[in-house]
């Protein structure tokens, strides 16, 4: 029967940082056929830099994202650490003025991916086949403890986003302590080693109900 793999979303969509690996995508995309039995399509309209008021402005009106989720029975979305990595940067640097505009920038873009995630839904709305999103949720690829305190209050609220058949990968605790090893030498994006834990993640989420 087979099925089709769309996967949204920014710089680790795209795989930014494992050029010759091609990011995560394309290793969970073995995994499910390991685990659904058979063949697996796919579909990568990643775009490095993407923020979550571009990827909603896509899914709203960019024909060939809309198909691509349409024939989708799988989604994978990653979205939301462009809104936030340049605050997450000044608090690092220690620019307060940057900071302090964190909790806004940190609402916007829950609202933004808020609405992504029903427009999903209403995209997939009266499709017969069962279909899976899952979301991945952001790390934070800097030592910083308030830096970490947004990411991780970023994850919760796609938590608890909740819906039929919907699921968030834990990538935080997955990179907390292991920076060293699964990030890329800019410091930001996941080495190919990176990508495959995101990819592992995403697996151990399950299928259900593809099977």
């Amino acid at each position: 029967m087979g099925y089709h793999y769309t996967a949204i979303g920014d710089s680790l969509t795209t795989g930014a940082g494992a050029w010759l690996s091609g990011g995560f995508a394309p290793v969970y995309r073995r995994m499910a056929e390991r685990r659904l039995r058979t063949s697996v399509n796919y579909e990568n309209l990643g775009i490095n830099g993407l923020t979550s008021q571009r990827l909603l402005a896509k899914i709203q009106g960019d024909p060939r994202f809309r198909a691509a989720i349409r024939r989708a029975d799988i989604i994978t979305v990653s979205i939301g650490a462009n809104d936030l990595r340049p605050y997450a940067g000044a608090v690092r640097g220690g620019s307060r003025l940057d900071a302090s505009r964190i909790p806004q920038a940190l609402g916007r873009t829950k609202e933004n991916v808020r609405q992504i995630v029903h427009d999903l839904y209403r995209i997939k709305y009266g499709q017969p086949r069962p279909f899976i999103i899952r979301m991945v949720g952001v790390y934070n690829p800097f030592p910083n403890r308030e830096a970490g305190r947004y990411a991780r209050q970023y994850n919760s609220f796609l938590y608890s986003l909740g819906g039929p058949n919907y699921r968030v990968a834990d990538i935080y605790s997955a990179f907390e302590g292991n920076e060293r090893n699964l990030l890329f030498l800019d410091g930001v994006h996941p080495n190919a080693r990176g990508y495959r834990v995101i990819a592992r993640e995403l697996d151990r989420l399950g299928y259900m109900p593809l099977r």
